[in-house]
């Protein structure tokens, strides 16, 4: 009898232990902002100046068998450091590092010892870690003959040096650049296991070591440790990670917009019944979506659809590294008169600095409409007034908002957090497409991985309060009474 009941025990445990041995694992990271929400107002064309340097190394061709050259589309200045930014362990023994997400470029890479002229502070606040190969156990050198060293010529300029190391350059629209060379070591990160089950895992990935930086990236106002890249090519470690199955190839992030910012971002797929997906734009190096038209107040605004056409100097891109959001002037005309004509009953419009604003005395809900983005595949993207509108201050005690959307003189529609935040946004590398639902990115989210090409599993919940040490706590637990149970089964299989 006390067989037959361990046997019972056993059979309805199994499943989650055969869950728990089997899925595959989806990682997370916790994201900061580098520009904290305060209670102190950002000018707008601080964000502008700002997404003007990211736009430089963002909207251009690559030119292969030389320096990459990021002309530039409707700004003329290089790259600055992405709204939020998260930490990396790379090294044995490891060592944490702080680094922009940058989902325009696909290496990750890491400031040097040996980098003279590098920050050695921050203006944000942060403490700035140089890696250094020779203090881990796990490091190495990619040789000019490794097949590595030949793909890389997609993104940069490669070349040997004398000790027979791959080298690299990036050169930005300004003059601004970095230039090291690529090194192996291993990345360590949190893996779901199961049902709320993490463990601390690591792998081997190749990233780029730098040792000289010009430009704006050699400040110390807004210095990070590297920059993480998240693009499609095969050098970026979510491409690494998936080509040896250790993650799926896709990840999401959810961007919390108020507070102190911060959020979620993980490698693998996000899971929510109201995500709406659009494929991406094919044979493109950024996340290119075909924008079709743009509604306000339900009412489809009269632009001409080649104005969304992708080309090489037109199309819409979705970029969590902008902080604002850009349209093309043939869009952000009518896009204004349209808003200006439904509020200015309600609100006082008026011009600050360039920009369209409105002194409102109500609720923002009560008085802006609601806009639709409208991409192909009928996704939608559904707007709320903060999420087009930027709060700058107060005029005779009541607030004044702008519009947050800027004009472009042709070029590229670039989709920065101002409609990004508070939302699920999921990069389905897999299946060629971008995800989106409204989210309260405070809370949990459930988390999908992939244990065969079309089988999803959930792999439980993940939040921003996620404490590893309480994971493995429930992971031990879990051990020990599978432990328990198999010492009950072999007692009861002696006294039968």
């Amino acid at each position: 009898m006390r067989a037959s009941l361990a046997a019972i025990f056993a059979l309805l445990l199994l499943p989650s232990l055969l869950f728990s041995a089997t899925s595959a694992a989806a990682t997370f990271l916790s994201l900061h902002r580098a520009l904290p929400l305060t209670h102190h107002r950002v000018q707008l064309d601080r964000l502008r100046a700002r997404d003007r340097a990211r736009h430089g190394r963002l909207l251009q061709n690559v030119v292969v068998g030389g320096v990459v050259d990021f002309s530039v589309a409707g700004s003329s200045d290089p790259y600055l450091v992405g709204l939020y930014f998260t930490k990396v362990k790379l090294g044995s023994p490891p060592k944490e590092y702080n680094v922009q997400i940058d989902t325009g470029s696909d290496i990750l890479w890491i400031t040097c010892n040996s980098c003279s002229d590098c920050p050695q502070t921050s203006g944000l606040g942060i403490q700035l870690n140089l890696y250094d190969s020779g203090s881990s156990a796990t490091a190495g050198f990619i040789s000019c003959s490794d097949p590595i060293c030949s793909s890389a010529v997609q993104t940069s300029a490669t070349e040997c040096s004398e000790s027979n190391q791959c080298s690299y350059t990036f050169q930005y629209g300004d003059g601004s650049g970095t230039s090291g060379h690529y090194v192996t070591d291993a990345l360590y990160f949190d893996m779901i296991l199961g049902q709320s089950f993490m463990a601390n895992s690591s792998a081997a990935i190749v990233f780029g070591c730098s040792t000289f930086q010009s430009g704006d990236l050699a400040k110390t106002d807004k210095a990070v440790d590297g920059i993480f890249g998240f693009g499609q090519g095969a050098l970026s470690v979510i491409s690494q990670l998936s080509y040896r199955g250790i993650t799926p190839r896709v990840f999401s992030h959810c961007l919390k917009g108020d507070g102190n910012g911060g959020g979620i971002l993980v490698l693998g797929e996000i899971l929510e019944p109201n995500i709406v997906y659009s494929p991406l734009v094919p044979s493109q190096p950024h996340y290119n979506l075909n924008l079709q038209s743009i509604a306000v107040n339900g009412q489809i605004l009269p632009i001409d659809p080649i104005a969304f056409t992708t080309s090489n100097s037109r199309g819409t891109i979705v970029d969590s590294g902008t902080t604002l959001t850009y349209l093309v002037a043939e869009a952000y005309d009518p896009f204004v008169s349209a808003i200006t004509s439904i509020v200015s009953q309600s609100t006082t419009p008026t011009i600050s600095k360039g920009n369209q604003c409105y002194i409102v005395s109500n609720s923002l809900a009560e008085v802006f409409p609601p806009i639709s983005l409208n991409f192909a595949a009928g996704a939608s993207m559904v707007l709320k007034p903060e999420e087009y509108l930027i709060h700058v201050g107060f005029v005779g005690g009541a607030a004044m908002w702008c519009i947050g959307f800027q004009k472009v003189q042709g070029g590229v529609t670039i989709l920065g957090d101002l409609v990004l935040k508070d939302k699920i946004v999921v990069y389905d590398l897999a299946r060629q497409r971008l995800g989106w639902a409204n989210y309260d990115c405070s809370l949990s989210v459930n988390v999908s991985v992939i244990t065969s090409k079309d089988e999803f599993i959930n792999a439980g919940q993940l939040s921003q309060s996620n404490s590893p040490g309480d994971m493995l706590v429930k992971l031990l637990t879990t051990a020990i009474t599978v432990l328990l149970l198999q010492i009950l089964v072999l007692v009861d299989f002696h006294l039968l």
